[in-house]
């Protein structure tokens, strides 16, 4: 077997541990010499393992230790500056693991501050899709002449429209993008959610005729549809995705079709959903086929 990490005996591995079973990875922990060690089957499995250990290990409750002389109540002062500190570090950390992610969700609640969850769309209004002739698709595209416009084709996704709007996505954006962007350079991620945001906004656009829309709906689909074909043909990547949870996206975006088709950019979320998909699907052949890779930086045996 392989050694994939090892952790102080006084971290309670348990949580972990059942977390990893029901991810289906195999897997044995072993007290030596004061450590737990962690024993996998490959070094792809150890990958993954070390990945998920450093995640948990930020979002589990670190052992306290208290030394007999400091025994006593403690400053309340002391314990605000103490978990400042420790939020301020852990937000630290977080946005050097996953820089895109963090400025995506911080852009984004930046917007719906300013416009007051969409109340004030006049402050924001540059961040709409441009107005482009929609009579066909070809006309539409060729008249993206110039970089203002084109930036204006992605910035759609920064508008949010209502609290349980932005709190949706930015959820599942998280989520995935931590996920997502872990597994590749941060320059991967970030044109992922570059073509999937343009295909997503474009085809709401040419669908709907207006650029009255704004979300970051599309790009979480796409995220979805990306992360899916990963799941799927390269699973000793880890992502934490099944079948059913792709499904039910799916069967939301129908039944968001069918109940709210007014209120719901269901074009950005279909077109979305295709671009990750294929982008998806690109890559995993990418790695499959033309770099004998099963996992994302670990080679075929």
């Amino acid at each position: 077997m392989i050694r994939a990490a090892s952790v102080d005996v006084a971290i309670n591995l348990s949580q972990f541990s059942q977390q990893l079973f029901q991810s289906g990875l195999k897997h044995r922990i072993v007290e030596e010499s004061g450590k737990q060690t962690i024993w996998v089957g490959s070094n792809g499995e150890a990958y993954v393992v070390q990945q998920r250990l450093n995640d948990w290990l930020q979002s589990a409750p670190a052992p306290v230790e208290i030394s007999v002389a400091n025994v006593g109540p403690a400053p309340k002062t002391s314990a605000i500056q103490y978990g400042l500190l420790r939020w301020l570090v852990s937000a630290w950390f977080g946005f050097r693991r996953c820089p895109i992610t963090w400025s995506l969700i911080a852009s984004c609640v930046a917007v719906a501050v300013l416009s007051r969850l969409g109340d004030d769309t006049y402050s924001v209004r540059v961040l709409f899709y441009p107005l482009l002739p929609e009579d066909s698709l070809l006309k539409l595209l060729l008249a993206i002449d110039s970089v203002a416009k084109a930036i204006r084709t992605l910035t759609p996704m920064f508008l949010h429209f209502g609290e349980l709007h932005l709190i949706f996505n930015m959820l599942w954006l998280w989520y995935f993008g931590r996920q997502l962007e872990k597994l590749q350079s941060w320059w991967v991620f970030l044109l992922l959610v570059m073509v999937t945001s343009f295909v997503g906004n474009t085809a709401q656009y040419w669908y709907l005729g207006s650029n009255n829309f704004g979300g970051m709906s599309g790009v979480v689909y796409g995220l979805v549809g990306y992360a899916w074909m990963i799941y799927h043909f390269i699973p000793r990547a880890g992502l934490m995705l099944s079948n059913k949870m792709f499904f039910i996206f799916i069967a939301a975006l129908f039944l968001m079709e069918v109940l709210a088709s007014s209120l719901i950019a269901t074009a950005a979320h279909a077109g979305g959903l295709v671009a990750g998909v294929l982008l998806g699907g690109f890559t995993a052949a990418y790695y499959r086929l033309y770099l004998r890779q099963d996992m994302l930086g670990h080679s075929l045996k």
